[in-house]
């Protein structure tokens, strides 16, 4: 028996994103970016195998990632925000695993970046996902 792979996990969000109709980046914007610029980015952590049992199988999976919306504007952002929220709250289908609904933990508010020329707002929003077999 294996432990569980957080690849799956990352590759269903990422699905449950894109069937929202969302430009979905992993680890940085999507190239070429949409435009307007209006897309999320999947930032995944390597999560952590949990004993499901005292019997100390590893088989359930605990993962945080974080999701930033990214919009021209700030009304633009919340929209991505919200379409985001809406598809995970929604649920993610993991391969080969039952796993629970993302459980929303929050984020900063929106964030307006002038290093970028035109300037983009970001919003960070994170999420834990678990799963078992």
């Amino acid at each position: 028996m294996s432990t569980p792979a957080v690849m799956p996990h990352r590759d269903a969000i990422a699905a449950a994103l894109e069937d929202a109709d969302l430009v979905v980046g992993l680890g940085r914007a999507p190239s070429p970016a949409p435009d307007p610029q209006m897309y999320a980015v999947l930032y995944m952590s390597p999560g952590r195998s949990v004993a499901e049992s005292l019997a100390d199988r590893r088989t359930d999976f605990d993962g945080l990632f974080q999701v930033t919306a990214v919009g021209p504007d700030e009304e633009r952002c919340l929209w991505v925000a919200d379409k985001v929220r809406a598809a995970m709250h929604a649920g993610v289908s993991v391969d080969g695993r039952k796993a629970w609904r993302p459980e929303e933990l929050g984020g900063p508010p929106v964030i307006r970046d002038d290093d970028v020329a035109p300037p983009l707002y970001f919003l960070p929003i994170q999420f834990m996902i678990r799963s078992t077999s």
